[in-house]
């Protein structure tokens, strides 16, 4: 393949627009707030979980409260009825007189049971509610952060786009000017070597593998014409000349 000495300059300025253009795509792959979302994201979901678990505590022992609290006030109801029956005088047989009395003292007992039934579960429920609102600020702490490092990469993102979009504005005019087989061919060995498809020969190294030049091979470049498009024996990526090329 022949080129001009001038287009193979050219496709220099191209190889070093697209390894800009790598790296810019490996700078927004490897932000560190990626890692740091990922992270964050991570311990929101486990804290999320906790809080459903607390709120779902919560909420059972409110159901177990207010039925411990409705069986102390039937307690306290039916001993309330016993009593007034004991006051009114209304009961005269000794036997029931005493049966009575003894389930006003059960009731009693039973209600005292049943009340600290009940605190055990208000205690219960308070620290679930405790545990729910400490949890529901560090959610929302969390949730803040990642507010913030989403912000961050966002704005990341934003300028090496913006810095992608003009080194590929200014490939395309400078790829524009170089033929279109010269091109087609470093664009296919780009795509084999890893994103470098022509190097510069500079003091017999190649700049692509970082191969110093065999003599034979220097020879056949310095005697091969100027338009001649050579290519390294080494990785066979395009090489071009120039005045730094020790030849």
């Amino acid at each position: 393949m022949n080129a001009a000495p001038a287009d193979q300059i050219r496709l220099l300025d191209v190889q070093d627009l697209d390894v800009r253009l790598q790296q810019l795509a490996h700078k927004r792959r490897s932000l560190p707030e990626h890692a740091e979302i990922d992270s964050l994201t991570k311990d929101l979901t486990q804290l999320r979980d906790l809080l459903v678990a607390a709120q779902t505590e919560e909420s059972d022992t409110a159901r177990e409260q207010t039925k411990a609290e409705q069986d102390v006030d039937q307690v306290r109801q039916r001993a309330v009825r016993d009593q007034q029956r004991l006051d009114s005088g209304a009961v005269t047989s000794p036997k029931d007189l005493a049966n009575l009395q003894r389930e006003i003292a059960s009731l009693a007992k039973r209600q005292g049971d049943l009340e600290d039934v009940v605190l055990e579960v208000m205690e219960r429920r308070e620290s679930a509610q405790e545990r729910a609102g400490e949890l529901t600020e560090r959610v929302a702490s969390v949730q803040s952060k990642i507010d913030d490092a989403t912000a961050r990469r966002d704005a990341a993102f934003e300028e090496i786009d913006t810095e992608a979009a003009a080194v590929t504005k200014e490939r395309e005019v400078v790829a524009a000017s170089i033929p279109a087989d010269l091109l087609k061919l470093y664009d296919k060995l780009r795509q084999q070597q890893g994103g470098i498809g022509a190097a510069k020969l500079y003091a017999r190294t190649c700049q692509g593998c970082r191969q110093e030049l065999a003599i034979t091979e220097l020879s056949e470049i310095r005697s091969a014409a100027r338009d001649t498009v050579v290519r390294c024996e080494n990785c066979r990526r395009i090489l071009v000349r120039t005045a730094e090329s020790g030849l």
